[in-house]
């Protein structure tokens, strides 16, 4: 068993946000701010004790939106996942005995990798869309040019270090399909439940395209 090909999942977004999700109350109104701004796949990290529960409540009251869970560190992380009702998941790192266990969940999984050897591991295992990460600091666009006559098969989704001003530049990439990050809510606007900021920087990422 493989689990299912996440490239659907990507297929009219160019962008994925990056949430660290602190307060549960503000998951919903968050996600709904994504939304009007068109960027309906989010991805909420496993960073915060209010993680689970924010995403229970998105799948809750805000179906139409594509809640996916990150920073999956732990083979035990899936299962929790999974009960919260994500229906995708990813990590920032996937050490054998986790990338095994991803190669048999029934929602789409984007492992990362950092380097060309993990990037052919994950292959060997059925993958053909891996998260990069952290981007910025593990070669960035150049990197990714460099393997994409190598390895042709594979697909990315670069995170980590990636903003407004150099989204652009990975998304002409052919083998990058959308790109992950957390500038799209400031910290400061979500603490502020400043929505109609957050929906504008959602609208200004929506109309990037590959």
């Amino acid at each position: 068993m493989v689990a299912p090909n996440p490239k659907s999942l990507f297929a009219n977004t160019a962008v994925v946000p990056v949430l660290t999700i602190e307060r549960v109350e503000d998951a919903v109104p968050l996600t709904r701010a994504l939304l009007a701004g068109g960027l309906k796949v989010i991805e909420v990290t496993l960073r915060t004790k209010a993680a689970l529960d924010a995403v229970r409540a998105i799948a809750a009251e805000v179906p139409e939106a594509v809640i996916g869970i990150g920073t999956v560190t732990k083979i035990s992380d899936i299962a929790l996942a999974l009960s919260a009702g994500a229906k995708f998941l990813a990590t920032p790192g996937t050490p054998q005995t986790l990338a095994a266990a991803l190669a048999m969940t029934p929602v789409p999984v984007t492992p990362a990798c950092a380097t060309v050897s993990e990037a052919m591991a994950l292959s060997d295992l059925g993958f053909s869309v891996l998260k990069f990460f952290p981007a910025g600091t593990s070669g960035g666009i150049d990197f990714l040019k460099a393997i994409a006559a190598p390895l042709p098969r594979l697909k990315f989704v670069p995170s980590g270090g990636i903003d407004a001003s150099t989204a652009a530049a990975y998304l002409v990439l052919p083998n990058v399909v959308a790109v992950g990050g957390s500038w799209v809510v400031p910290k400061e606007a979500l603490a502020a439940h400043d929505f109609s900021k957050i929906t504008a920087l959602a609208r200004a990422a929506a109309a990037l395209r590959r």
